[in-house]
């Protein structure tokens, strides 16, 4: 029934951030006419929290040792925007997309499910 998630980042830099996936994080991608590309994605999952507030949602990349990623990704010129804290649940960071915005990296302490 479900084959997928298309995700969707809303950039006024539409074109740096394709460039950043595409050059700096090596995502495959294909041309789906004019140059826009839409990538193929590492394996996903998906998790539901409870909130009291309004429902929103988050998008996070995973790795699996964050503090090689980090300095991996500072050696390809990424910009971290918050440092590496550990929230219990995982170690978090994030980091600006070019064209504006930030993206969150976690490393999970669940067990992964692919």
């Amino acid at each position: 029934m479900i084959t997928g998630i298309h995700a969707i980042v809303y950039s006024q830099g539409a074109q740096q951030a394709r460039e950043f996936l595409r050059d700096v994080l090596r995502w495959p991608s294909v041309d789906a006419g004019n140059g826009w590309l839409i990538f193929a994605l590492p394996p996903a999952e998906l998790a539901v929290h409870p909130t009291d507030g309004p429902s929103q949602h988050e998008l996070y990349l995973m790795c699996d040792d964050i503090t090689a990623t980090v300095a991996e990704l500072k050696d390809k010129g990424v910009e971290f925007t918050e440092p590496v804290t550990d929230q219990g649940w995982g170690l978090l960071t994030a980091f600006a997309l070019p064209g504006g915005g930030t993206l969150g990296l976690y490393e999970p302490r669940h067990p992964v499910a692919h």
